[in-house]
């Protein structure tokens, strides 16, 4: 049982709320949603209250409060995280850091922000000057710059850009330490890493400072081709082509694309799609590509201006899912890595395996400099040997799988989690008191779910990935 009294006590005027239906509803994410296996280990499982900092005095008191009590903290953005990262195991106090959005600075390839400021409103500020974020989640219009960092992994922009812990996307984080006199500590370089991904349990990030890339105008195209393997070839084509300015490679077999009811009338049954997005200037050599793979153009627009009603980044990535499930809830995914050298003759063997269980999904990333599919096939789910199944099968095709049906960080497999993120876990928070059960500084304490039993390889990374590849 949490001491709830004693940590209002210490808390001063920092906003809280107690209404029990709001802190149930803050208590789930998106993962509820995109994981059955997630949602049913999720039952029960719920936060006691909600504090709400206004900055960054409030965030030292609650950091003090909850060492003193020992109460558990679960940092909340917009709640738009799909990996469990944002469900209370141990109850305590959801940290909603909203209120904290404000552009610290900006300036020609650089920002400074507070973790709370929404990533739509962080581009919508640097625009006029000609500049935007290098990569964005799907879910841009809602999710917030703490959030994508210690939550996130790639998105919008990472065919370009690499993904979020390649050396330069993060270029400074600001944290506190949860202890009775909490510190405020900045990492840089490579040790962003550190925090990168670990779900919000080593720190309270307050302020993020990321690079800018130049903001093109971007056009949406939406390209047909007549089977699977020719669009993957002509998205593999597109990511490689150096001179072409592109930003999104989203492929569907058909029907995920069908199930998406703002897509179907730009669709050709059976066939297979491409949804991208490239430099208005480059749009040109985008047509004589997609023609030399024998696909037809359905749709070029400006981006938000398509007739699909919404950008085509919400089509994408994790959005992907999210507009399938609209139509059909059953479907599910699963998180392969397929990297270069010869990617597409795994995902070519992945294709033929699941012919007739489900179409392929994939997106283009860059990942240690290579370049990579991230997909899978997407299907009706049964159960958790079926998902099991699955991950085996893409694992013998060459993928390396994360584990997107577990709440935990070094059983997803997305982080490279070693002795040293253990160490500055127990750094900042030596009472093991942020998000905890996710990722756990001493080996050994118990975690339990259907979903930490799934075969996942797990994701390689630098020489490691390299020496993979090549096996």
């Amino acid at each position: 049982m949490n001491d709830v009294p004693s940590f209002l006590q210490q808390l001063g005027d920092v906003p809280v709320v107690t209404d029990a239906d709001a802190v149930r509803r803050r208590s789930r994410d998106m993962s509820t949603t995109f994981s059955p296996i997630i949602r049913k280990e999720a039952a029960g499982k719920f936060a006691d209250l909600i504090v709400r900092p206004r900055h960054r005095e409030d965030v030292l008191r609650i950091a003090r409060a909850a060492a003193l009590s020992r109460m558990p903290l679960m940092m909340r953005g917009a709640g738009t995280c799909n990996l469990g990262q944002g469900v209370p195991l141990q109850g305590g106090a959801i940290v909603d850091m909203t209120a904290l959005d404000r552009l610290l600075w900006s300036r020609p390839g650089a920002l400074r922000a507070e973790a709370g400021a929404r990533l739509m409103a962080l581009d919508e500020a640097t625009r006029p000057a000609g500049w935007e974020l290098r990569m964005h989640s799907s879910t841009k219009r809602a999710a917030t710059i703490g959030g994508y960092v210690a939550g996130g992994h790639a998105g919008i922009g990472s065919c370009a850009w690499g993904i979020l812990r390649d050396r330069g996307n993060i270029r400074g984080l600001q944290l506190v330490s949860i202890e009775a006199e909490p510190r405020v500590i900045e990492l840089r370089g490579d040790d962003v890493n550190l925090v990168h991904h670990a779900y919000g349990s080593n720190g309270i990030i307050t302020e993020v400072e990321m690079p800018l890339a130049p903001a093109w105008p971007w056009t949406e195209v939406v390209a047909n081709f007549p089977d699977f393997m020719t669009a993957a070839r002509c998205g593999y084509a597109l990511a490689a082509a150096d001179g072409v300015v592109k930003k999104l490679i989203s492929l569907d077999e058909f029907p995920n694309w069908d199930y998406m009811a703002a897509m179907r009338p730009f669709g050709r049954e059976r066939w297979s799609m491409m949804r991208c997005m490239v430099s208005a200037h480059d749009i040109e050599a985008l047509r004589g590509l997609v023609a030399g793979f024998g696909g037809q153009i359905a749709v070029e627009a400006a981006e938000g201006h398509g007739p699909y009603h919404a950008p085509l980044w919400e089509f994408g990535w994790g959005h992907a899912r999210l507009q399938v499930n609209k139509t059909r809830p059953d479907i599910v995914n699963n998180i392969g890595l397929y990297l270069d050298p010869n990617l597409l003759a795994a995902v070519e063997r992945s294709w033929r395996r699941f012919q007739g269980f489900g179409g392929m999904h994939l997106e283009a990333k860059r990942y240690d400099g290579r370049i990579a599919f991230q997909g899978s096939p997407y299907y009706a789910f049964e159960d958790e040997a079926q998902v099991a199944g699955v991950i085996r099968g893409m694992a013998e095709d060459g993928a390396m799988v994360a584990n997107n049906h577990t709440f935990f960080v070094k059983e997803n497999g997305m982080k490279a989690a070693d002795a040293r993120d253990a160490g500055f876990k127990r750094q900042m928070d030596p009472h093991g008191l942020m998000n905890p059960g996710k990722f756990d500084a001493t080996e050994g304490h118990a975690k339990e779910g259907a979903g930490l039993a799934l075969p996942t390889t797990g994701w390689q990374y630098g020489a490691q990935a390299a020496a993979e590849a090549l096996a």
